[in-house]
């Protein structure tokens, strides 16, 4: 008996070790507010693709854009940051909404051109100041916020609620998933999107454990092919990266096979690239799915889906 307990004590070290050391190395690996940055003002302009969609989405949209913030009475969140499309202010129609989960390390201010770039989609986009965000609740809270917006405010009456749409990165992704599947008002969310989301192991290590077959709304989970996102290593046995492939296949199997979802890998990509590596195809899975833009569900349905034959990508499995 002794001797098993010692066991047991010996591994439960062994994974506290493991997950303070990867908590550490997805900390370093994404950008931050300290220099470590690389979405700054104009950062598509450095991303090229030869798949004509791809490259059409990870850019500007066609609306100009402007911006609103509200302070927070959890200290946590800080701010709620809002970008919106300017002919909101002179429009009466209702426009869909993206929650943006951040990162490790990384409020919404450290990479703050991410946001209306995609709000020039015709999205309102949401953040806060949050850089540790992966159990989902400052996600869920933040929600909560906007779903009653104060009647003053030039989003009041403008946003539609049925239709919202998530996305995280890294510690974000496992917040994503949290925030939809562990929260009664995730229920609210119409389509999720997810880079490099911390895989189930590492994400339960770190007070993050999500159980992605609780998911039911349509799905895009991306990661890199690079060893910060997979190391090679067993991901059950030792640090397998951030978000390694044999996990990603794990959650994708374990979502109902009557969820429309997808999962991919952007070639050559490390951690710490992936948001801008996946910008142009996270925004046309939400126009797809928000919007209902048939051009950019082309990137993802059917046998001539673009991302089957976009040498960008690869391990790319859907159901639809």
């Amino acid at each position: 008996m002794k001797k098993a307990v010692k066991i047991v004590l010996i591994l439960a070290g062994i994974l506290l070790v493991l997950g303070i050391a990867a908590f550490y190395y997805i900390k370093s690996m994404m950008p931050s507010g300290d220099g470590n940055n690389d979405i700054v003002e104009g950062y598509y302009k450095n991303f090229k693709s030869d798949a004509a969609l791809e490259m059409k989405y990870s850019q500007l949209g066609s609306f100009e854009t402007a911006y609103t913030e509200f302070p927070s009475e959890n200290a946590t969140i800080g701010k709620v940051r809002v970008w919106y499309p300017k002919e909101l202010e002179n429009s009466v129609k209702t426009w869909p909404m993206i929650m943006v989960v951040n990162a490790s390390g990384t409020p919404a201010a450290s990479y703050e051109p991410f946001f209306p770039r995609l709000t020039s989609w015709g999205f309102i986009v949401v953040g806060n100041e949050d850089g540790q965000t992966g159990n989902g609740e400052t996600a869920s809270l933040t929600l909560d916020f906007m779903l009653s917006i104060p009647a003053d405010s030039v989003l009041s009456g403008k946003i539609d609620y049925d239709s919202m749409g998530i996305i995280g990165y890294s510690q974000g992704g496992a917040g994503a998933i949290c925030a939809v599947t562990n929260y009664e008002n995730g229920a609210r969310y119409k389509a999720m999107f997810t880079g490099s989301a911390a895989y189930p192991t590492l994400a339960k290590n770190m007070g993050w454990e999500y159980d992605a077959s609780k998911i039911t709304i349509p799905y895009f989970m991306a990661a890199g092919t690079g060893k910060s996102d997979d190391s090679g290593n067993d991901p059950e046995t030792s640090y397998g990266g951030v978000s390694p492939l044999s996990a990603q296949i794990a959650n994708y199997n374990s979502i109902a096979d009557d969820v429309p979802k997808i999962r991919a890998r952007a070639v050559g990509a490390e951690h710490e690239q992936m948001l801008m590596r996946s910008d142009g195809y996270m925004t046309a899975w939400m126009l797809y799915q928000l919007n209902g833009d048939e051009e950019a569900g082309s990137v993802f349905v059917g046998e001539n889906a673009e991302i089957l034959h976009n040498a960008n990508w690869q391990d790319v499995e859907k159901n639809h």
